[in-house]
């Protein structure tokens, strides 16, 4: 979300951003509905003035005995009053109007963020490390899994579908592994709190992050299964002897009973379930007004993730890179504005040591304008070296947003020094994704008779194990 005064000020700064990411310039458009939405809260003012000075002249008139001026004062006050109410109903639909159009813009970019449409304009930054010597040809990682026999592809999609995963025994520990290696490095050396947060949501908490409207296709609703089916069960409890003896007697189906029953049933609250733990570590401030003292505020919770990957059909299905559920170790740090391109930085350091302890060979990218996620400014993509596919892929994303999602969630901080609270600066980070970190494990400690040699800063979680397989 953006200031509108800045909009006002800054009508081509803002188109520029805009055009930057591949959006159509629009402060002019927003501009008129804000100039209309003023001119209307004018006349309510007006309004709202002219019936405060008619109502003293109406106690006059009583208090003089004139009866008729006083009614005539009294209707002209009953028109505005209509006037007045009406008025605060366009003014909402004017706010709707103008916050449908911002909702649906991305953040701007900044100065120092790679121009381009697309992946191929990414700016490579750094690198670290180097490719693991082998004298044989690299397995992928879903062969070395399922010549293990501890990844099922195919017991997953019995009962889950596409783009799910049976991890078992060596592999199920060493998923477990790998995360609580990083939410440790995270919390005990890097400064992170842990939080233990929700995994489903109400809209608003999407909203704030970024998630919806814009990206609904891409989340996860589970109210119409999950919670229906609860609902289902305990409405089936509460059958009338007419229902259950038309479904006994064969004139109703099981469905048209099921249907029947939750036609009448009490209506249950909506969820989403989150995409990422950025989604409620981030609205840890929602609505809030912290103290200047208290930021930086460093969040971090290793949780489940779902996606739905409805713009991904086709892509990377095979394996594990692109799953419906997955874990993930978030970090997300509400800072001041005048720290939080810095705050960046130091971010993507934190999820650099993972790799780094790992000694896993990788690159940092800059993501150019076309290739950035939706709410941020400024995104370093942290890619690691896999053999089995001779490329890199993209294991963690950390991004500054500026103040656009805390607008979105009203997050503030008061100054020290006094002054009017000022929005916060909010960044999020990978640090890391468990299931490709688990990828990049498999296929860069591989051995050529198919076994994967554990790294040494995992052997204290896997009970001192240096060795899956043969």
């Amino acid at each position: 979300m953006f200031d509108l005064k800045w909009i006002r000020d800054n009508p081509d700064a803002f188109d520029d951003g805009l055009k930057r990411r591949g959006a159509e310039p629009c402060a002019k458009v927003i501009i008129a509905i804000d100039e209309e939405r003023r001119a209307h809260l004018q006349k309510l003012q007006d309004a709202q003035q002219q019936r405060n000075t008619l109502s003293k002249q109406i106690g006059k008139a009583m208090s003089d005995g004139d009866k008729d001026l006083a009614e005539k004062l009294k209707s002209e006050v009953a028109e505005l009053k209509t006037f007045v109410q009406s008025g605060e109903d366009a003014e909402r639909a004017f706010d709707a109007r103008i916050a449908e159009v911002l909702s649906g813009l991305p953040n701007l970019p900044l100065d120092e963020t790679p121009d381009g449409p697309d992946e191929e304009a990414n700016v490579e930054v750094r690198r670290v490390g180097e490719q693991p010597p082998m004298d044989f040809e690299p397995k992928l990682h879903f062969e070395l899994g399922e010549a293990l026999g501890m990844m099922d592809f195919e017991a997953a999609a019995r009962m889950s579908g596409a783009r799910f995963v049976v991890l078992i025994r060596d592999l199920a520990r060493l998923e477990r592994a790998i995360g609580q290696f990083m939410i440790d490095l995270q919390t005990g050396e890097n400064g992170y709190r842990e939080c233990s947060v929700p995994l489903m949501v109400k809209d608003h908490a999407m909203y704030g992050t970024g998630q919806l409207p814009k990206f609904m296709d891409d989340q996860f609703f589970p109210s119409s299964s999950g919670s229906r089916a609860k609902l289902l069960g305990e409405a089936l409890d509460k059958t009338t002897p007419d229902q259950e003896a038309r479904y006994r007697d064969g004139e109703i189906s099981l469905r048209e009973l099921v249907e029947d029953v939750l036609e009448h049933a009490p209506t249950r609250e909506d969820f989403w379930l989150i995409p990422t733990a950025e989604v409620p570590l981030s609205n840890m401030v929602r609505e809030q007004v912290v103290d200047e003292a208290d930021l930086p505020m460093r969040l971090t919770a290793l949780t489940p993730c779902f996606r739905a990957e409805a713009g991904a059909a086709g892509r990377d299905t095979r394996g594990m890179i692109r799953q419906h559920q997955f874990y993930k170790v978030e970090m997300v740090s509400i800072t001041l504005p005048d720290r939080s391109r810095d705050e960046l930085d130091r971010m993507t350091g934190c999820a650099e040591e993972v790799l780094k302890r790992l000694g896993l060979h990788y690159r940092v990218v800059a993501l150019s304008t076309g290739d950035m996620g939706f709410g941020a400014r400024l995104t370093f993509d942290i890619e690691v070296w896999l053999p089995g596919e001779n490329t890199f892929r993209e294991i963690s994303s950390c991004s500054v947003c500026g103040d656009f999602q805390a607008r979105r969630m009203n997050a503030r901080f008061k100054p020290a020094e006094g002054g009017a609270n000022q929005f916060v600066h909010t960044l999020n980070g990978s640090g890391l994704a468990v299931g490709r970190t688990l990828i990049a494990v498999m296929e860069n400690y591989q051995n050529a008779d198919g076994s994967i040699t554990i790294p040494d800063v995992l052997r204290p979680y896997m009970g001192g194990q240096d060795k899956i397989g043969a």
